[in-house]
Parts: structure tokens; sequence; C-alpha cells
């Protein structure tokens, strides 16, 4: 693998992980599961490969488009580094005010009932839309072939990475998770993770 090949793909997995860390209703799901025991790898894989589906559709659909349009590169990196500039601002005000994850309530008990829970909180996000085919399938557009690639798949990777810790670490990251000072601390993490990506996104336009 050369070095513009691997880091692409570390880009794609700090990207997906930076916007997947952010507090919401499927990784409630997924860490309620996890600890109930219920299901716990058919809910993983599922929500994992539902990412990785939208994922591949941003990177070869939205990133594939943009990178055709002649002299979009460089209005494509400054929307991309704007947004990824205003999230890492959001997630500086709320760590400012942080809040912790609440995993209390009733778990789904049989598969059926998990897969469809899964799939709703996958497709049913309007922000899972924007965080895979806008935003990563935007950044992606700046790569061509194998690099492209590369990050897509480092991206769908850190879906797979995220999912199944948070499944099967569910006990003691709970304890972690339910602290909002903890909170205060990832997403200053995922801020930092914004702004090093934005940078690097304008470095090439500067």
């Amino acid at each position: 693998m050369s070095m513009a090949i691997g880091s692409a793909a570390v880009e794609g997995f700090a990207l997906s992980i930076g916007l997947i860390l952010a507090l919401g209703p499927q990784n409630v799901f997924v860490m309620r599961q996890g600890l109930m025991k219920s299901h716990v790898f058919a809910v993983c894989l599922a929500c994992s490969i539902f990412d990785a589906v939208l994922i591949t559709a941003g990177v070869l659909g939205m990133g594939a488009f943009l990178s055709s349009i002649e002299g979009a590169e460089k209005t494509i990196a400054i929307g991309a580094t704007l947004f990824l500039v205003g999230y890492g601002f959001l997630r500086i005000r709320s760590a400012m005010n942080p809040e912790g994850m609440s995993t209390e309530g009733e778990g789904e008990s049989s598969l059926k009932a998990t897969i469809g829970a899964a799939a709703a909180f996958t497709f049913l996000n309007p922000h899972v839309y924007v965080d895979t085919l806008l935003l990563i399938g935007g950044t992606s557009s700046r790569y061509l072939g194998d690099e492209r690639i590369a990050f897509g798949i480092g991206a769908a990777t850190a879906s797979f990475v995220f999912f199944f810790s948070l499944g099967y670490g569910a006990k003691s990251l709970s304890e972690v998770l339910n602290k909002p000072k903890s909170w205060r601390y990832i997403d200053l993490s995922i801020a930092c993770i914004m702004f090093f990506i934005a940078a690097a996104i304008m470095q090439p336009h500067l």
C-alpha cells in the first residue's frame, strides 16, 4: 500500500469515527442491546453494513459525481471545510454543557424486531445522509481511483470497529458514556478531528 493510499484510508477512518461518535439514537440502541446481551452480533453487523452501504453510495455516487465537475474541487474543498469547522464548533459548544448517554429503557427481544429497529434508527435519521452521502462522499471527491476506494474502505471500517466495540463493550462503556464529564472530552476530541481534517482538505488550495 502506497503512502497516499494509506493516508486516504486513515483520513476516511478518522472522518467517519468523528461523525459516528456523536451522541445519537442509533448508538444508544446498539449499547442497549449490548447491555441486554440480546442479538448483539446481529445488531452490530446490521448497523455496520447499513452504514457501509450508505458510505459506498456516497463515495461511488456523490464523490464520483462531484469529482467529474470541472473546476469544482476548490468549491467542494471550501464547502467541506466550512461544514467540518462548523461541526467542530458545535461539538465544542456541546462540550461546554455535556450530557450523558442514557441507556435506560427496553431493548428489542426478537431478531426480526432488532434488525427492523436497527434499520429504522439508521435510515430514518436524516443526519446519516448528510454524514455519509454529502460529507464523506464529498470529501472523497478529493481522491481518484485507488485512493478514493481506500478512503471509502477506511470510512466503512470505522463503522464496523465502532459498532462492534459499542455492542460488546456496552457494560464498561456505558459506565463512561453515562457521565457528562466523559462527553466533554469526547466532544472536544471530535472537534479536534474535524479541525484537523478541514486543514488537510484546504491545505492544497492555500
